[in-house]
């Protein structure tokens, strides 16, 4: 992103433990900004779990690479579908680029 004394970068993310850890240097430029606690309508890739999750709800996979690749074949699928994404992630706030 080129963040340095010339270009400051807000970067907003939410509160999982790793994005607080002490090993997390931020580097200068960088200015963090958390979501609120138990808010995902702030944040859009939390509305698409639902579209994800479907070829995985119920099922068992023998390995992490029979996993990894239902995952990859749907958001493959999804990627190709940007109106159901839009749907799911264009909030009244969000502005459409």
């Amino acid at each position: 992103m080129g963040a340095g004394a010339n270009k400051q970068v807000l970067l907003v993310i939410d509160g999982a433990g790793w994005h607080r850890a002490k090993e997390v240097v931020v580097p200068p430029g960088i200015h963090l900004e958390f979501l609120p606690p138990y808010s995902p309508e702030l944040q859009p890739a939390e509305h698409l779990w639902q579209l994800s999750d479907e070829p995985l709800v119920n099922r068992k996979f023998e390995n992490l690479d029979a996993l990894e690749e239902t995952l990859t074949s749907r958001c493959n699928i999804l990627s190709a579908m940007p109106e159901v994404i839009r749907q799911h992630t264009l909030f009244h706030w969000w502005k459409e680029t």
